[in-house]
């Protein structure tokens, strides 16, 4: 038997897929330049069991597995190779139970980010952690990749909200890691590790996630314009010097607000070379002030426009246009996305670098970022089938890559490195610290089945 049929005999052949128009729909995420192959077989599953079966069989016979959520990742983390089996969890989509005392929600892997913040909203509550691709992503594929967003310079990150998992690790087996309490320190933090692991020590089947109160108040949104990256740099540097935490500090480029408006016809790109978006989420008048201070910093870096917007249904089109801003450039050629992340001192000497490697490369570079917490988005734009400008752009790329790890930063904010960025993560790491790594995923993945190639 061949591995689709070994699956087919222990999990019922309607969850197993061989059908070649059904398994390259699931061969790879949105990083179009990774490489990818096509699936032997992609799997369905329901229930825990099913995941245990599948990880038990792909062991026996060696088969490479990768899980996958909605494939919304950017750095090829989810893409397979030939003969390999997909684990996809778009059916293990429940939300199991909300504990509105403690503060918790228990989902399976294929909620989508955006349904359980709609859910737990019905209990007073909130999931802070908001990637761009929150409609659509899903809670395995944000831990998966430990995911952020753009409330992430105020709250944090996916791992900051997990507490506790069920997960089939390479023996088989189905573990609990970590805690549903608001406190425990017992053993060392496995649970973490599995966090942005990128589906290399094992399959998440049940996550349990911290929430928050649902925030009460409105936001006080602030809109400034600037004529370059530096300055738009020094206003971010300026909010963190004056001991500002906004709940959201975004910023986009004249290039991907222009891609917006040919789009959407937003009438956004008018103003200025690049617009950087503030919100403050303080309750009453600490909120206003807050707001008030952030305009300033604005204002004190040379802002040729900057306001407090007053119009709610204005201020949401802004952060709407700041989630469009990826697909708008994709409508334009093929997008090779980078994930840097500097201190927040080294914002603007970053973004100045970003602009020259597009000079010295001849490459049209559109910036994104989550610019309060240093995450920076430089989009590569390659129009189809120019391998010339490809090549270019790749060289960009990389020397980005190596100019955030020159200012102290790191190769991947929220991304993960997945397959576009394995020997950047080696620079980054060292061979010491990469042997660690290596010891932990043959400790947790004897037979060496999940994902492997990826990461490291």
């Amino acid at each position: 038997m061949d591995v689709a049929e070994r699956l087919a005999a222990r999990i019922g052949a309607q969850q197993v897929y061989t059908d070649t128009h059904v398994t390259s729909g699931y061969a790879r995420d949105h990083a179009e330049w990774a490489p990818s192959g096509l699936p032997a077989a992609v799997v369905r599953p329901r229930h825990t069991e099913d995941v245990r079966a599948v990880v038990q069989v792909c062991a026996e016979m060696g088969v490479p597995l990768v899980g996958r959520g909605a494939g919304t990742g950017l750095a090829g983390a989810a893409n397979a190779s030939d003969g390999w089996a997909v684990v996809s969890f778009e059916r293990m989509d429940r939300i199991l139970s909300v504990d509105p005392v403690q503060q918790t929600a228990t989902v399976q892997p294929g909620v989508v980010n955006g349904d359980l913040r709609e859910h737990v909203a019905g209990h007073g509550l909130w999931y802070p952690p908001d990637p761009s691709s929150a409609p659509w992503s899903t809670i395995g594929g944000n831990v998966a990749t430990n995911a952020g967003g753009l409330c992430c310079v105020k709250y944090g990150v996916t791992r900051d909200y997990v507490l506790g998992m069920e997960a089939v690790v390479g023996t088989g087996e189905v573990v609990r890691l970590g805690r549903t309490t608001a406190k425990g320190v017992t053993g060392y933090d496995l649970c973490g590790l599995m966090v942005g692991s990128e589906g290399t020590l094992g399959l998440v089947t049940e996550v349990t996630l911290g929430l928050r109160p649902l925030r009460r108040g409105g936001e006080h949104t602030v809109v400034g314009y600037f004529d370059s990256l530096a300055r738009a740099g020094e206003a971010v540097a300026a909010v963190a010097t004056a001991g500002i935490t906004p709940s959201a500090l975004e910023l986009i480029d004249r290039f991907c607000l222009q891609a917006v408006d040919s789009w959407k016809n937003m009438g956004l790109s008018a103003e200025g070379e690049v617009l950087l978006l503030a919100r403050s989420d303080r309750p009453g008048g600490a909120g206003e002030q807050e707001a008030e201070d952030i305009l300033e910093c604005f204002r004190a870096q040379g802002a040729v426009y900057a306001v407090r917007s007053t119009d709610a249904e204005e201020a949401e089109a802004l952060f709407a246009a700041r989630r469009l801003a990826y697909p708008a450039l994709a409508r334009l050629g093929s997008v090779l996305t980078e994930d840097v992340c500097v201190p927040k001192a080294a914002v603007p000497e970053m973004l100045a670098r970003v602009e020259e490697a597009g000079r010295r490369f001849d490459t049209p570079i559109g910036n994104i970022a989550h610019a309060g917490d240093g995450n920076l988005h430089p989009l590569f734009v390659v129009a189809p089938g120019d391998e010339e400008a490809r090549a270019r752009a790749e060289k960009a790329f990389a020397v980005v890559v190596e100019q955030a790890l020159e200012l102290g930063g790191t190769i991947t904010g929220e991304h993960g490195v997945g397959l576009l960025k394995k020997d950047s993560a080696a620079k980054e790491l060292g061979s010491e610290v990469l042997g660690m790594h290596r010891a932990v995923k043959a400790a947790l993945d004897p037979a060496g089945i999940f994902n492997p190639g990826k990461v490291f």
